[in-house]
């Protein structure tokens, strides 16, 4: 039996590169901002496939799609806190569509993965 049947759900293998980008968009944000917008913008992009991971872990139905809401709830955040970041010149028109992008799309993929529950 799969230990990890989360690494097959495309909605995970697409908030995980959402993660890496947001790491790596992050990094250069301005020092003060370590503990503030950049540590609140990196915990709201984990949360997102962990919470599809901790959902897929045998869990019922009804416990994943709370999980699955979460996730929505994390991306909200993120979506906020991207819109933030262009709004103080933390990052270029170009990074921050690309990575709403990456957004829009993760929120497809779990809103149909929770229709699909």
């Amino acid at each position: 039996m799969d230990k990890t049947p989360h690494k097959n759900l495309e909605a995970w293998k697409v908030s995980m590169t959402l993660v890496e980008r947001i790491y790596w968009v992050t990094k250069d944000f301005p020092a003060e901002e370590k503990f503030g917008l950049v540590s609140q913008m990196r915990r709201a992009a984990v949360s997102v496939p962990s919470n599809i991971a901790e959902g897929a872990s045998d869990k019922t139905k009804n416990q994943f799609a709370n999980f699955l809401s979460n996730a929505l709830g994390s991306l909200a955040e993120l979506d906020t806190q991207l819109e933030l970041s262009l709004r103080l010149d933390f990052i270029s028109q170009d990074e921050h569509q690309a990575i709403h992008s990456l957004i829009d799309r993760s929120k497809g993929l779990v809103f149909g993965l929770k229709k699909s529950l």
